[in-house]
């Protein structure tokens, strides 16, 4: 069975988020409520962050749940 994903972006980069792996520690949260926020439908907004601020918090994600794509080729 494929595992379900979520995708939000916000032109440069991609966050991938696998919900059957979060272990819902709320790093993501505490680090970056503006961008997740679990009350919140989406509950990413890619829009109230950086996008390398976003990417920094991302990489803190314990259960690999939150992973990044770049949406900008590579020459």
């Amino acid at each position: 069975m494929a595992q379900k994903t979520h995708h939000y972006s916000n032109g440069e980069i991609t966050v991938t988020w696998k919900p059957g792996i979060c272990i819902h520690s709320g790093i993501c949260f505490k680090g970056l409520a503006g961008v997740f926020d679990p009350r919140r439908r989406p509950w990413i907004d890619m829009s109230q962050a950086t996008t390398q601020q976003i990417i920094d918090q991302v990489k803190k994600c314990p259960s690999a749940a939150l992973s990044i794509e770049s949406n900008t080729p590579v020459d």
